[in-house]
């Protein structure tokens, strides 16, 4: 089949689904799976093929990340039962500031927090920012929603230890820790200078929160005879939240007034913050020492069970229910497992969904297509790499296999032209986090979890991130001058 229609066919479907959501409001889920079918059938694959794909990619993608999400969900909803998100914002927004919360967890997510399970960081820190967000005013939960996207995302290619960094420092031979440290000169002033210029768009009116915001999950109507004690504050019912300068919790839902403080905040004053989160951030250490330990090609069979990120993560929620036991009670526990069941059961489906499409989209191999058209060149190597990783990630949606393709095409004359491998690897990651959209499962996470629509999502994350990108780009050019 022609080349040239393989790729139109694709653009053209990428585009009727990201038009049936925003204009008609078709369930995303529908959506994208109506597309992924599109693409298959158009592009010759088949009925049968078509829907093996489909199946195949949906589990393909719940097989990597389906327990990792269901463990991160259910770790949030205890912390948040318990009151430890909102005393984590008011720690942040003391110690950094109303404006300053932003850049803090942005750069935090790219650097030291950088671990190579994306989900996981997305469906633990969610709750906090959909906390935070009504505390910055009419355009929060964009401001927040930039940060997450642009943190996470930038952090995965270009910091060690993402998975896509080390993946590129190991196949263009780049040490490490110059990996490290190259990637941390490009990577802190993109994400800080990407989130400061979407604020200001968005206080300039490119971002409508009545459009590009919607609630999570709606409250269920409480049991009128249950205690004060038991109500539960939802993280996704934020508008509905007044927190005084103390932080102190009041609200009107449930039938508790106004002024009354929740038992369950005045329980939590007995009881230390790192202490609440103590497993989660065990389980974090957990992850990242044995990812450590797999770079150094060292075995140690207890880590590998350990560390493993699925593991880890069941441990963390074992020991969070216990922790939450002893300081709420086991009825508030069982019900905050019972709502994260119910949370995260949307969450599956939408990821897997995405899982599907970009399956189809991968199986038509326009990685392939793609390269035929470029050649490595004296001409501007660095945006031949930047260009050609791009238009990868456009075609097939993965982050990772863009970088990695883009800079495997130019490493082979890198020596020739005299050029630094490690310009070639940040090239390659910046150019990876252009435009990404609705064949990225991580897209539907941001735009679910934190309360976004999708014409927000499309702001915040393929905007965002692909500002983040070129401005990664143009740091990346500066850096070759000194290197």
């Amino acid at each position: 089949m022609n080349e040239w229609y393989t790729l139109g066919v694709v653009g053209l479907v990428i585009v009727a689904v990201v038009f049936a959501i925003v204009r008609f409001r078709i369930n995303p889920v529908i959506a994208l799976a109506l597309g992924a079918a599109a693409i298959g059938l158009l592009t010759g694959l088949g009925p049968a093929d078509t829907v093996a794909t489909m199946t195949r990619g949906f589990g393909d993608v719940m097989m990597e990340a389906g327990l990792l999400i269901a463990w991160g969900v259910l770790i949030g909803a205890m912390l948040n039962e318990m009151g430890a998100i909102t005393r984590l914002v008011d720690g942040l927004l003391r110690t950094f500031g109303r404006r300053g919360v932003p850049y803090a967890l942005g750069l935090s997510f790219a650097t030291y927090l950088q671990t190579i399970f994306i989900d996981v960081m997305i469906v633990i820190a969610a709750p906090l920012a959909r906390r935070i967000a009504p505390r910055l005013g009419r355009y929060g939960t964009g401001i927040m929603g930039v940060a997450f996207a642009v943190g996470l995302e930038a952090g995965i290619v270009l910091m060690v230890p993402g998975f896509a960094a080390v993946a590129l420092a190991g196949l263009l031979g780049v040490p490490l820790g110059v990996m490290l440290i190259g990637g941390f000169a490009v990577v802190v002033p993109t994400v800080a200078l990407t989130i400061l210029l979407m604020t200001i768009g968005f206080r300039l009116g490119f971002w409508t929160p009545e459009r590009d915001e919607k609630a999570v999950v709606e409250d269920a109507v409480p049991d009128a005879s249950a205690e004060p004690a038991h109500v539960k504050v939802d993280t996704a019912s934020a508008p509905r939240i007044d927190t005084t300068p103390t932080g102190t919790v009041r609200t009107a839902i449930g039938g508790v007034p106004h002024g009354h403080t929740l038992t369950a905040e005045r329980t939590q004053r007995e009881r230390p913050l790192i202490l609440l989160f103590a497993p989660m951030l065990a389980a974090l250490l957990l992850i990242a020492v044995q990812a450590v330990l797999t770079v150094m090609e060292v075995e140690l069979a207890a880590m590998q069970f350990l560390g493993n990120p699925v593991i880890a993560l069941l441990l963390a929620v074992i020991a969070t229910g216990v922790i939450g036991r002893s300081a709420i009670g086991t009825k508030r526990i069982e019900k905050s497992l019972v709502k994260g069941f119910q949370d995260g059961g949307q969450i599956f489906v939408l990821t897997g969904v995405g899982g599907s499409l970009a399956a189809v989209i991968a199986e038509g191999d326009l990685g392939s297509i793609l390269q035929g058209y470029f050649q490595a060149t004296t001409f501007a190597p660095i945006l031949v790499v930047w260009v050609m990783a791009a238009l990868l990630h456009i075609a097939v949606g993965s982050v990772t296999l863009s970088a990695i393709t883009a800079a495997g095409v130019i490493a082979p004359v890198a020596s020739t032209l005299g050029l630094n491998p490690l310009l070639i690897a940040l090239a390659a990651g910046a150019g990876a986090l252009f435009c990404i959209h609705v064949t990225s499962n991580t897209f539907w996470l941001l735009q679910s979890f934190l309360g976004q629509s999708v014409r927000g999502a499309l702001k915040t994350v393929t905007v965002g991130v692909s500002l983040a990108s070129v401005i990664a780009l143009a740091m990346t050019l500066l850096l070759a001058v000194f290197i």
